[in-house]
Protein backbone atom coordinates (compact mmCIF):
# COMPACT_ATOMS: atom_id res chain seq x y z
CA UNK A 1 0.00 0.00 0.00
CA UNK A 2 1.63 3.06 -1.29
CA UNK A 3 1.62 6.22 1.03
CA UNK A 4 -0.13 8.93 0.49
CA UNK A 5 2.88 11.52 -0.74
CA UNK A 6 3.81 8.57 -3.18
CA UNK A 7 0.14 8.23 -4.72
CA UNK A 8 0.45 12.06 -5.02
CA UNK A 9 3.36 11.81 -6.96
CA UNK A 10 2.03 8.83 -8.95
CA UNK A 11 -1.11 10.84 -9.87
CA UNK A 12 0.70 13.40 -11.99
CA UNK A 13 3.19 11.49 -13.38
CA UNK A 14 -0.13 10.17 -14.67
CA UNK A 15 -1.43 12.89 -15.57
CA UNK A 16 1.89 14.23 -17.42
CA UNK A 17 1.72 10.93 -19.43
CA UNK A 18 -1.77 11.30 -20.74
CA UNK A 19 -1.15 14.74 -21.46
CA UNK A 20 1.60 13.98 -24.35
CA UNK A 21 -0.68 11.87 -25.90
CA UNK A 22 -3.76 14.13 -25.41
CA UNK A 23 -1.51 16.51 -27.27
CA UNK A 24 -1.37 14.18 -30.44
CA UNK A 25 -4.87 14.23 -30.28
CA UNK A 26 -5.24 17.73 -30.97
CA UNK A 27 -3.01 18.29 -33.53
CA UNK A 28 -4.37 15.32 -35.39
CA UNK A 29 -7.68 16.79 -35.27
CA UNK A 30 -6.65 20.48 -36.39
CA UNK A 31 -3.54 19.83 -38.17
CA UNK A 32 -5.51 19.86 -42.02
CA UNK A 33 -6.10 23.81 -41.53
CA UNK A 34 -2.65 24.88 -42.37
CA UNK A 35 -2.03 22.29 -45.04
CA UNK A 36 -5.42 22.27 -46.37
CA UNK A 37 -3.99 23.66 -50.18
CA UNK A 38 -0.78 21.45 -49.98
CA UNK A 39 -2.61 18.51 -49.61
CA UNK A 40 -5.90 19.77 -52.26
CA UNK A 41 -3.38 20.08 -54.63
CA UNK A 42 -1.58 16.88 -54.68
CA UNK A 43 -4.75 15.03 -54.47
CA UNK A 44 -6.94 17.37 -56.26
CA UNK A 45 -9.46 17.43 -53.96
CA UNK A 46 -12.71 19.91 -54.38
CA UNK A 47 -13.60 21.99 -51.18
CA UNK A 48 -16.39 19.07 -50.53
CA UNK A 49 -13.99 16.51 -50.67
CA UNK A 50 -11.54 18.63 -48.17
CA UNK A 51 -14.37 19.18 -45.67
CA UNK A 52 -15.21 14.90 -45.77
CA UNK A 53 -11.29 14.47 -45.33
CA UNK A 54 -11.07 16.80 -42.55
CA UNK A 55 -15.00 15.67 -41.27
CA UNK A 56 -14.49 11.77 -41.49
CA UNK A 57 -12.10 11.59 -38.47
CA UNK A 58 -14.77 13.54 -36.38
CA UNK A 59 -17.34 11.22 -37.55
CA UNK A 60 -15.31 7.81 -36.81
CA UNK A 61 -14.28 9.53 -33.86
CA UNK A 62 -17.80 10.66 -32.52
CA UNK A 63 -19.19 7.04 -33.40
CA UNK A 64 -16.20 5.10 -31.68
CA UNK A 65 -17.40 7.11 -28.72
CA UNK A 66 -20.60 4.61 -27.33
CA UNK A 67 -18.95 1.56 -27.43
CA UNK A 68 -16.02 2.77 -25.74
CA UNK A 69 -17.51 4.39 -22.83
CA UNK A 70 -18.43 0.74 -21.51
CA UNK A 71 -15.01 -0.23 -22.67
CA UNK A 72 -13.49 1.91 -20.80
CA UNK A 73 -15.46 1.03 -17.32
CA UNK A 74 -14.87 -2.22 -17.68
CA UNK A 75 -11.22 -3.28 -19.36
CA UNK A 76 -9.72 0.33 -17.66
CA UNK A 77 -8.55 3.39 -19.46
CA UNK A 78 -4.93 2.41 -19.50
CA UNK A 79 -5.38 -1.18 -21.54
CA UNK A 80 -7.98 1.12 -23.75
CA UNK A 81 -5.73 4.11 -24.34
CA UNK A 82 -2.50 2.01 -25.40
CA UNK A 83 -4.71 -0.02 -27.79
CA UNK A 84 -5.99 2.76 -29.79
CA UNK A 85 -2.83 4.32 -29.52
CA UNK A 86 -1.41 1.38 -32.17
CA UNK A 87 -4.10 2.50 -34.49
CA UNK A 88 -3.55 6.07 -34.05
CA UNK A 89 0.23 5.62 -34.93
CA UNK A 90 -0.38 3.01 -38.35
CA UNK A 91 -2.52 5.90 -39.39
CA UNK A 92 -0.66 8.98 -38.49
CA UNK A 93 2.41 7.08 -40.71
CA UNK A 94 -0.57 5.44 -43.97
CA UNK A 95 -1.74 9.20 -43.52
CA UNK A 96 2.23 10.51 -44.61
CA UNK A 97 2.17 8.21 -47.69
CA UNK A 98 -1.16 8.50 -48.89
CA UNK A 99 -1.37 9.62 -52.55
CA UNK A 100 -4.78 8.98 -53.26
CA UNK A 101 -7.92 10.43 -51.29
CA UNK A 102 -9.44 6.85 -50.48
CA UNK A 103 -5.94 6.01 -48.79
CA UNK A 104 -6.04 9.46 -46.86
CA UNK A 105 -9.47 8.61 -45.76
CA UNK A 106 -8.46 5.19 -44.78
CA UNK A 107 -5.26 7.12 -42.55
CA UNK A 108 -7.79 9.63 -41.08
CA UNK A 109 -10.61 6.54 -40.08
CA UNK A 110 -7.96 4.72 -38.33
CA UNK A 111 -6.66 7.94 -36.66
CA UNK A 112 -10.36 8.62 -35.53
CA UNK A 113 -10.78 5.20 -33.93
CA UNK A 114 -7.22 5.56 -32.54
CA UNK A 115 -7.71 9.10 -31.12
CA UNK A 116 -11.58 8.15 -29.56
CA UNK A 117 -10.32 7.11 -26.10
CA UNK A 118 -7.93 9.53 -24.96
CA UNK A 119 -9.62 12.18 -23.38
CA UNK A 120 -12.80 10.69 -21.83
CA UNK A 121 -10.75 7.85 -20.98
CA UNK A 122 -8.42 10.18 -19.29
CA UNK A 123 -11.44 11.65 -17.21
CA UNK A 124 -12.67 8.50 -16.26
CA UNK A 125 -8.91 7.72 -14.76
CA UNK A 126 -9.17 11.61 -12.93
CA UNK A 127 -12.33 10.23 -11.47
CA UNK A 128 -10.52 8.02 -9.80
CA UNK A 129 -7.14 10.11 -8.74
CA UNK A 130 -8.78 13.22 -8.22
CA UNK A 131 -11.70 13.85 -5.97
CA UNK A 132 -14.98 15.87 -7.64
CA UNK A 133 -13.72 19.25 -6.18
CA UNK A 134 -10.66 18.79 -8.13
CA UNK A 135 -11.76 17.12 -11.06
CA UNK A 136 -13.17 21.48 -12.72
CA UNK A 137 -9.25 22.23 -12.18
CA UNK A 138 -7.35 19.18 -13.32
CA UNK A 139 -9.73 18.74 -16.66
CA UNK A 140 -9.15 22.48 -17.52
CA UNK A 141 -5.95 21.68 -17.06
CA UNK A 142 -5.64 18.91 -18.93
CA UNK A 143 -7.27 20.48 -21.87
CA UNK A 144 -5.04 23.20 -21.72
CA UNK A 145 -1.90 20.98 -21.96
CA UNK A 146 -3.52 19.53 -24.90
CA UNK A 147 -4.03 22.66 -26.57
CA UNK A 148 -0.36 22.73 -26.94
CA UNK A 149 -0.75 20.11 -29.74
CA UNK A 150 -3.53 22.89 -31.56
CA UNK A 151 -0.34 25.05 -31.04
CA UNK A 152 1.91 22.95 -32.91
CA UNK A 153 -0.22 22.26 -35.62
CA UNK A 154 -0.32 26.40 -36.27
CA UNK A 155 2.75 28.27 -37.27
CA UNK A 156 5.13 25.35 -36.09
CA UNK A 157 3.31 22.60 -38.48
CA UNK A 158 3.36 25.56 -41.56
CA UNK A 159 7.00 26.16 -40.89
CA UNK A 160 7.93 22.36 -40.64
CA UNK A 161 5.66 21.97 -43.77
CA UNK A 162 7.64 24.86 -45.69
CA UNK A 163 10.74 23.07 -45.02
CA UNK A 164 10.38 19.18 -44.87
CA UNK A 165 6.89 18.79 -47.19
CA UNK A 166 3.96 18.10 -45.05
CA UNK A 167 4.95 13.74 -45.94
CA UNK A 168 7.86 14.14 -43.55
CA UNK A 169 6.57 16.41 -41.40
CA UNK A 170 3.50 13.93 -40.38
CA UNK A 171 5.81 10.84 -40.68
CA UNK A 172 7.80 12.36 -37.50
CA UNK A 173 4.35 12.62 -35.50
CA UNK A 174 3.47 8.79 -36.05
CA UNK A 175 7.10 8.14 -34.52
CA UNK A 176 6.76 10.39 -31.54
CA UNK A 177 2.55 9.20 -31.28
CA UNK A 178 4.19 5.15 -31.20
CA UNK A 179 6.82 6.33 -28.62
CA UNK A 180 3.65 7.90 -26.18
CA UNK A 181 1.99 5.19 -27.08
CA UNK A 182 4.49 2.53 -25.40
CA UNK A 183 5.03 5.44 -22.06
CA UNK A 184 1.09 5.26 -21.48
CA UNK A 185 1.08 1.50 -21.20
CA UNK A 186 4.01 1.38 -19.50
CA UNK A 187 3.57 4.19 -16.83
CA UNK A 188 -0.36 5.13 -16.28
CA UNK A 189 -2.28 2.95 -13.27
CA UNK A 190 -6.20 2.51 -13.67
CA UNK A 191 -6.66 3.22 -9.28
CA UNK A 192 -4.70 4.39 -6.84
CA UNK A 193 -3.01 1.21 -5.24
CA UNK A 194 -5.79 1.63 -2.16
CA UNK A 195 -8.23 3.74 -1.17
CA UNK A 196 -7.64 7.26 -0.66
CA UNK A 197 -10.82 9.33 -0.24
CA UNK A 198 -11.36 9.93 -3.53
CA UNK A 199 -15.33 9.53 -5.17
CA UNK A 200 -14.84 5.93 -6.49
CA UNK A 201 -14.19 2.35 -4.31
CA UNK A 202 -11.69 0.17 -5.64
CA UNK A 203 -14.65 -2.20 -6.30
CA UNK A 204 -17.47 -0.19 -7.62
CA UNK A 205 -20.48 -2.43 -8.88
CA UNK A 206 -20.64 -2.74 -12.86
CA UNK A 207 -23.45 -1.25 -14.19
CA UNK A 208 -25.23 -2.90 -17.07
CA UNK A 209 -24.53 -1.28 -20.43
CA UNK A 210 -27.89 -0.48 -21.73
CA UNK A 211 -28.95 0.30 -18.29
CA UNK A 212 -26.20 3.30 -18.12
CA UNK A 213 -27.18 4.18 -21.34
CA UNK A 214 -30.75 4.32 -20.39
CA UNK A 215 -30.04 6.40 -17.33
CA UNK A 216 -28.09 8.85 -19.55
CA UNK A 217 -29.93 9.14 -22.13
CA UNK A 218 -33.24 9.33 -20.33
CA UNK A 219 -31.95 12.39 -18.67
CA UNK A 220 -33.35 15.45 -20.65
CA UNK A 221 -30.59 18.05 -19.31
CA UNK A 222 -28.10 15.65 -20.77
CA UNK A 223 -29.67 16.16 -24.01
CA UNK A 224 -29.31 19.77 -23.77
CA UNK A 225 -25.97 19.54 -22.39
CA UNK A 226 -25.39 17.65 -25.77
CA UNK A 227 -26.30 19.80 -28.22
CA UNK A 228 -24.39 22.94 -26.93
CA UNK A 229 -21.51 21.09 -26.88
CA UNK A 230 -22.13 20.25 -30.68
CA UNK A 231 -22.57 23.51 -31.64
CA UNK A 232 -19.53 24.70 -29.20
CA UNK A 233 -17.26 22.11 -31.03
CA UNK A 234 -18.19 23.02 -34.06
CA UNK A 235 -17.66 26.10 -34.25
CA UNK A 236 -14.09 25.95 -32.88
CA UNK A 237 -12.80 23.25 -35.43
CA UNK A 238 -14.65 24.92 -38.45
CA UNK A 239 -12.11 28.10 -37.55
CA UNK A 240 -9.50 26.06 -36.44
CA UNK A 241 -9.08 22.63 -37.67
CA UNK A 242 -10.08 23.70 -41.33
CA UNK A 243 -11.70 26.58 -42.85
CA UNK A 244 -9.86 28.99 -40.80
CA UNK A 245 -6.72 28.34 -42.85
CA UNK A 246 -8.55 28.95 -46.72
CA UNK A 247 -10.34 32.36 -45.23
CA UNK A 248 -7.05 33.44 -43.56
CA UNK A 249 -5.01 32.57 -46.99
CA UNK A 250 -8.26 33.46 -50.17
CA UNK A 251 -9.84 35.83 -48.39
CA UNK A 252 -7.24 37.76 -46.28
CA UNK A 253 -4.21 36.84 -48.34
CA UNK A 254 -2.08 35.77 -45.60
CA UNK A 255 0.79 33.26 -46.39
CA UNK A 256 0.91 30.08 -45.07
CA UNK A 257 3.55 31.04 -42.09
CA UNK A 258 1.21 33.93 -41.26
CA UNK A 259 -1.96 32.22 -41.29
CA UNK A 260 -0.39 29.44 -39.21
CA UNK A 261 0.90 31.94 -36.61
CA UNK A 262 -2.83 33.93 -36.40
CA UNK A 263 -4.13 30.40 -35.62
CA UNK A 264 -1.72 30.40 -33.19
CA UNK A 265 -3.32 32.97 -30.97
CA UNK A 266 -6.58 30.66 -30.82
CA UNK A 267 -4.82 28.37 -29.53
CA UNK A 268 -3.18 30.58 -26.91
CA UNK A 269 -6.45 31.89 -25.75
CA UNK A 270 -7.96 28.36 -25.19
CA UNK A 271 -4.11 27.65 -23.17
CA UNK A 272 -5.13 30.51 -21.12
CA UNK A 273 -8.33 29.97 -20.64
CA UNK A 274 -8.82 26.37 -20.18
CA UNK A 275 -5.98 27.06 -17.45
CA UNK A 276 -8.38 30.07 -15.75
CA UNK A 277 -11.82 28.46 -16.48
CA UNK A 278 -12.62 26.73 -13.14
CA UNK A 279 -11.10 29.59 -11.03
CA UNK A 280 -13.69 31.89 -12.97
CA UNK A 281 -16.55 29.39 -12.15
CA UNK A 282 -15.87 29.59 -8.85
CA UNK A 283 -15.14 32.61 -7.93
CA UNK A 284 -17.13 35.16 -10.61
CA UNK A 285 -19.92 32.84 -11.74
CA UNK A 286 -20.20 30.29 -9.01
CA UNK A 287 -21.59 28.10 -11.57
CA UNK A 288 -20.41 25.50 -14.41
CA UNK A 289 -23.52 26.48 -16.37
CA UNK A 290 -23.41 30.17 -16.59
CA UNK A 291 -19.86 30.04 -17.24
CA UNK A 292 -20.55 27.84 -19.93
CA UNK A 293 -23.56 29.87 -21.09
CA UNK A 294 -21.82 33.22 -21.14
CA UNK A 295 -18.78 31.70 -22.61
CA UNK A 296 -20.63 30.98 -25.65
CA UNK A 297 -22.48 33.56 -25.96
CA UNK A 298 -19.04 35.86 -26.93
CA UNK A 299 -17.94 32.70 -29.12
CA UNK A 300 -20.98 33.36 -30.90
CA UNK A 301 -20.81 37.11 -31.31
CA UNK A 302 -16.79 37.00 -31.81
CA UNK A 303 -17.66 34.01 -34.76
CA UNK A 304 -19.48 36.88 -36.62
CA UNK A 305 -15.84 38.59 -37.57
CA UNK A 306 -16.06 35.87 -40.56
CA UNK A 307 -19.03 37.14 -41.47
CA UNK A 308 -17.62 40.17 -42.81
CA UNK A 309 -16.25 42.26 -40.03
CA UNK A 310 -12.71 40.51 -40.37
CA UNK A 311 -11.68 41.40 -43.37
CA UNK A 312 -12.00 45.61 -42.10
CA UNK A 313 -9.64 45.44 -39.08
CA UNK A 314 -5.89 45.96 -39.01
CA UNK A 315 -4.20 42.86 -38.76
CA UNK A 316 -2.70 43.49 -35.04
CA UNK A 317 -6.65 43.79 -33.81
CA UNK A 318 -7.76 40.56 -35.60
CA UNK A 319 -4.66 38.84 -34.08
CA UNK A 320 -6.27 40.23 -31.05
CA UNK A 321 -9.76 38.79 -31.96
CA UNK A 322 -8.53 35.18 -32.55
CA UNK A 323 -7.07 35.33 -29.18
CA UNK A 324 -10.19 36.34 -27.42
CA UNK A 325 -12.15 33.45 -29.70
CA UNK A 326 -9.40 31.11 -27.88
CA UNK A 327 -10.36 32.67 -24.30
CA UNK A 328 -14.27 31.86 -25.22
CA UNK A 329 -13.81 28.20 -26.43
CA UNK A 330 -11.96 27.30 -23.29
CA UNK A 331 -15.44 27.79 -21.50
CA UNK A 332 -16.87 24.90 -23.26
CA UNK A 333 -14.49 23.00 -21.01
CA UNK A 334 -17.37 23.88 -18.38
CA UNK A 335 -19.63 20.63 -20.00
CA UNK A 336 -16.89 17.89 -17.89
CA UNK A 337 -17.40 19.15 -14.67
CA UNK A 338 -20.75 19.15 -15.31
CA UNK A 339 -21.62 15.76 -16.96
CA UNK A 340 -19.33 14.66 -14.29
CA UNK A 341 -21.50 15.78 -11.72
CA UNK A 342 -24.99 14.99 -13.32
CA UNK A 343 -23.90 10.97 -12.74
CA UNK A 344 -22.64 8.49 -11.17
CA UNK A 345 -19.17 7.84 -10.59
CA UNK A 346 -19.26 3.80 -12.11
CA UNK A 347 -20.96 5.14 -15.45
CA UNK A 348 -19.04 8.44 -15.36
CA UNK A 349 -16.90 7.15 -18.27
CA UNK A 350 -20.08 6.03 -20.47
CA UNK A 351 -21.65 9.20 -19.76
CA UNK A 352 -18.60 11.14 -20.62
CA UNK A 353 -18.17 9.11 -24.02
CA UNK A 354 -21.68 9.63 -24.72
CA UNK A 355 -21.65 13.32 -24.74
CA UNK A 356 -18.52 13.79 -26.70
CA UNK A 357 -20.20 12.31 -29.25
CA UNK A 358 -21.78 15.03 -29.49
CA UNK A 359 -19.03 16.90 -29.34
CA UNK A 360 -17.42 14.91 -32.25
CA UNK A 361 -20.13 15.10 -34.45
CA UNK A 362 -20.38 18.98 -33.86
CA UNK A 363 -16.74 18.91 -35.62
CA UNK A 364 -17.48 16.73 -38.13
CA UNK A 365 -20.90 17.56 -39.60
CA UNK A 366 -19.98 21.42 -39.35
CA UNK A 367 -17.02 20.79 -41.20
CA UNK A 368 -18.57 18.65 -44.19
CA UNK A 369 -21.85 21.08 -44.43
CA UNK A 370 -19.64 24.20 -44.50
CA UNK A 371 -17.57 22.40 -47.88
CA UNK A 372 -21.26 21.59 -49.21
CA UNK A 373 -22.24 24.84 -48.56
CA UNK A 374 -18.74 26.04 -50.66
CA UNK A 375 -18.91 23.99 -53.52
CA UNK A 376 -22.51 24.90 -54.06
CA UNK A 377 -20.91 28.26 -54.66
CA UNK A 378 -19.07 27.03 -57.60
CA UNK A 379 -15.68 27.51 -55.74
CA UNK A 380 -12.63 25.20 -55.90
CA UNK A 381 -9.99 25.25 -53.24
CA UNK A 382 -7.51 27.77 -53.90
CA UNK A 383 -10.39 30.11 -55.40
CA UNK A 384 -13.09 30.64 -52.39
CA UNK A 385 -14.77 34.19 -52.46
CA UNK A 386 -15.13 36.36 -49.48
CA UNK A 387 -19.03 35.83 -49.98
CA UNK A 388 -19.03 32.49 -49.96
CA UNK A 389 -17.17 31.74 -47.06
CA UNK A 390 -19.27 34.33 -45.40
CA UNK A 391 -22.25 31.91 -46.36
CA UNK A 392 -20.19 28.92 -44.92
CA UNK A 393 -19.44 30.53 -41.59
CA UNK A 394 -22.76 31.62 -41.29
CA UNK A 395 -24.01 27.64 -40.43
CA UNK A 396 -22.25 27.34 -37.49
CA UNK A 397 -23.09 30.54 -35.74
CA UNK A 398 -26.80 30.43 -35.97
CA UNK A 399 -26.63 26.56 -34.70
CA UNK A 400 -24.72 28.18 -31.57
CA UNK A 401 -27.98 30.90 -31.05
CA UNK A 402 -30.05 27.84 -30.94
CA UNK A 403 -28.62 25.64 -28.50
CA UNK A 404 -27.04 28.55 -26.36
CA UNK A 405 -31.22 29.34 -26.08
CA UNK A 406 -31.91 25.21 -25.67
CA UNK A 407 -29.04 24.91 -23.07
CA UNK A 408 -30.61 28.00 -20.85
CA UNK A 409 -33.46 25.97 -19.94
CA UNK A 410 -31.36 23.28 -18.76
CA UNK A 411 -30.97 22.80 -14.76
CA UNK A 412 -27.71 23.99 -12.69
CA UNK A 413 -25.59 21.05 -11.87
CA UNK A 414 -22.50 21.30 -9.56
CA UNK A 415 -23.50 24.28 -7.94
CA UNK A 416 -20.56 26.16 -6.84
CA UNK A 417 -20.17 27.93 -3.57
Amino acid sequence: MGSAPSQSRKRWTIFAALALMYILVYFYRVSLAVVAGDISRELHLTPAQLGTLSGVLFYVYAAAQLPLGPMIDRLGSRLVISGCGVLTTLGGILFSQADTLAVAMLARVLIGVGTASVLMATFTLFSHWFTKQEFGRVSGFMVSLGNLGNLAATAPLALAVGAFGWRHSFLLVGVVQALVTLLIFVKVQDKPDADTGHDAPAAAPKTPMMAAWGEIFGTRDFWLLGVIAFSWYGNYLALQALWGGPYLMEVLHLSREATGSMLMFTSFGFIVGSSLVDTVARRFFKSYKKTLLAGQVALMLLMTAFLGWAEIIPKPLLALVFFVIGLAVSSGVMIYPIIRSMFRVNIVGTALTSLNFYVLMGAAVTQQVMGIILEAYGVTTGSISAGALHAAFLFPIVCLALTIVLYSRAREYGQLS
